[in-house]
């Protein structure tokens, strides 16, 4: 063949072209290459091997042999992760915890009688109304007595008086001394709130020191419970104490 016959036949072939993507197939990407054909066919054998290799190690592995990564791995949205170990304690480490914890609270419990103690000595027990949380009786003998009594004459004081359980002061005091303290309306309704306010604190303190005994007794439950000995459940924890176990006597040395 000359060269002129070979180069009128080259002049006659057509350029080579990549095929034009379809319109309808836009959203699948550009059509694949013939280097990009080969390069899927590698990575598809290269993980057909894997899998083979995978499955020949399965085979040959003993059915009893176990390792704890079995159970500290797991796999979560497609991802195989390893599960962190949680902290580890012994029993003798959580008795001194527990232990711990108690002497704690035993002494917030302490602090805060001490508080309820102190409050109750400023306010000597009265509420915030002026009267006493008990009742006054009288006694006497007949039924006349009962329908003819008279408390402001029997507490010899003025019947303005006879309501109050304190700093009530007899006829004769009156007459003998002048009335000392606040008699302003305004001031004494200011002295009254702040009684209220006293005594509002004393019964939160109060229930505050009731709330810490209860937890005290839930964790020298708790503390209990790490002992291997054999234990019933008699009564359920509730909200105002702890559970209650029966335990099997052992006799002591």
């Amino acid at each position: 063949m000359s060269a002129a016959f070979r180069k009128a036949a080259k002049a006659r072939q057509r350029p080579h072209r990549e095929r034009a993507q379809p319109a309808a197939r836009t959203k699948l990407g550009l059509l694949e290459k013939k280097k990009d054909y080969r390069l899927r066919a590698h990575d598809y054998h290269k993980k057909q091997n894997a899998l083979r290799a995978l499955q020949k190690k399965a085979l040959d592995k003993n059915p009893d042999e176990f390792y704890f990564k079995m159970i500290r791995a797991e796999v979560k949205d497609g991802v195989h992760v390893i599960k962190q170990p949680k902290d580890e304690v012994t029993s003798e480490q959580v008795k001194l915890m527990r232990t711990q914890d108690i002497k704690y609270v035993e002494m917030k419990r302490v602090a805060e009688a001490k508080k309820i103690e102190r409050l109750k000595a400023e306010l000597h027990l009265l509420d915030a109304a002026g009267n006493g949380p008990g009742r006054h009786l009288f006694f006497v003998d007949t039924e006349r007595d009962v329908q003819e009594f008279d408390i402001a004459t029997h507490l010899d004081t003025i019947p303005e008086l006879v309501d109050r359980v304190y700093n009530r002061p007899t006829i004769a005091t009156l007459q003998r001394e002048t009335v000392k303290g606040p008699t302003d309306p305004a001031h004494l309704k200011k002295l009254a709130q702040q009684r209220k306010n006293q005594y509002d604190l004393l019964r939160q303190r109060i229930e505050r020191e009731k709330a810490m005994f209860v937890i005290t007794q839930k964790i020298q439950t708790r503390k209990d419970l790490l002992d291997k000995t054999h234990k019933v459940k008699v009564k359920k924890e509730t909200t105002t104490g702890p559970a209650i176990y029966k335990f099997k006597f052992q006799r002591k040395r």
